[in-house]
């Protein structure tokens, strides 16, 4: 069994090297990936589309698709999602993305509420453990 900490060159650094994008531990056969929350930002870390859940979702699906490909992954492997968003009212802009991203059965979710999050104008954070 191996731990790694990475940070793909493909998607941006994160925020003040504060913490890690993917944790992945190797195990016989195969590894299990644990992404970090992603909120949708652009390269420069700058919040894309203020307050639109449905733009927001969209770049936050190409930024966990980087990462999971950066590990040989992708959306097929992913064993849970875990949603944080701001209004429960948007989940079904939120929910019309991910129909879009995980058209065979879906993962295991867990969707919560939040009162805000780390960046102004995020509405919404995405979190993926994924196997392959």
């Amino acid at each position: 069994m191996r731990l790694t900490l990475d940070n793909p060159r493909s998607v941006a650094a994160p925020f003040g090297d504060r913490f890690a994008h993917v944790a992945r531990l190797d195990l016989a056969g195969g590894a299990l990936l644990m992404l970090s929350g992603q909120v949708a930002v652009d390269d420069d870390g700058a919040v894309i589309a203020p307050g639109d859940i449905t733009a927001q979702a969209e770049r936050i699906f190409e930024i966990v698709g980087g990462l999971l490909a950066a590990h040989g992954a992708g959306f097929g492997d992913v064993l849970h999602i875990r949603s944080y968003l701001t209004d429960l009212a948007q989940l079904g802009g939120y929910a019309a993305v991910r129909r879009k991203v995980f058209t065979g059965r879906p993962p295991a979710s867990t969707t919560v509420e939040v009162s805000r999050l780390f960046l102004p104008g995020a509405v919404l954070e995405v979190e993926v453990t994924a196997a392959r």
